[in-house]
């Protein structure tokens, strides 16, 4: 299947994780892929030479999207080895735990700094070729903690809450442009940093989830595809969870009176 085919695409933070497999689902989908890391150089490279062996065509590129200048070099950089633009995948950030006490300011801003500026000014940077192509679309990785509130991540929460007003504001500035712009909230989706918590395991994991498993980057990957492709061409503003149920689920426990 190869509904992107010829479509050029740039996702940020794809070095590894949720970000990785995006890529690696656009270009199975057909799709021209500049694979952009910050730090995760090997992921980034492992993934486009992946891709370039088996027909793909794709690129890595470096940069520091809490940097303006780096976020339009890296959209510049991209629109340029592809001639043009058709899909920005906003999906580079970081995540933070801490109670609010624990939340420096330093520790605060690099949330924002990448979670939303570099979301906005890669999006502005892209705005023009995506105009262009005729078929533009954004399509930016929120998070179910956007939704809803869990301890611990008030400052992560808040940006990932700003991510769906930013998508929602956006897709109306741009509809009469014909870019659209969407979000994709996922749950919890394994990534490698999770093992780094104390006492976490799949299987603990597992049971967290009203599905009965925690997600994949390749969960998330072919509903990044979906909205970047032309049956969604009426799809604009909207956040899509693909989280297991989680953000459905009311988060009250019953437990039974003592007998």
């Amino acid at each position: 299947m190869e509904s992107l085919a010829g479509r050029a695409a740039l996702v940020t933070g794809a070095g590894i994780g949720i970000g990785e497999g995006i890529a690696r689902e656009l270009a199975r989908q057909g799709a021209r892929v500049a694979i952009h890391y910050s730090g995760s150089s090997a992921g980034a490279h492992a993934a486009m030479a992946e891709i370039t062996a088996a027909g793909g065509e794709a690129i890595a590129l470096q940069g520091d999207l809490r940097l303006v200048d780096d976020c339009e070099r890296v959209v510049a950089e991209a629109a340029d080895a592809f001639d043009g633009l058709d899909i920005l995948v906003n999906n580079a950030g970081v995540t933070r735990a801490g109670t609010i006490e624990e939340t420096t300011e330093t520790v605060y801003d690099e949330m924002f700094e990448l979670n939303m500026k570099g979301y906005f000014f890669c999006a502005r940077a892209a705005l023009p070729a995506l105009e262009r192509s005729g078929h533009g679309s954004i399509i930016n990785i929120t998070s179910i903690h956007g939704g809803a509130g869990f301890p611990n991540h008030a400052a992560y929460a808040a940006t990932k809450g700003a991510v769906i007003g930013f998508t929602r504001s956006l897709a109306i500035e741009l509809a009469p442009r014909h870019v659209r712009v969407n979000a994709i909230g996922p749950g919890v989706v394994e990534v490698p940093r999770y093992f780094d918590m104390p006492g976490y395991t799949t299987e603990f994991g597992n049971t967290l989830i009203p599905w009965g498993r925690v997600g994949r980057p390749s969960d998330i990957a072919p509903a990044v595809a979906f909205l970047a492709g032309d049956g969604a061409e009426f799809i604009t503003g909207q956040t899509l969870y693909v989280d297991g149920g989680t953000n459905a689920r009311m988060g009250l426990f019953w437990e039974s009176p003592a007998e």
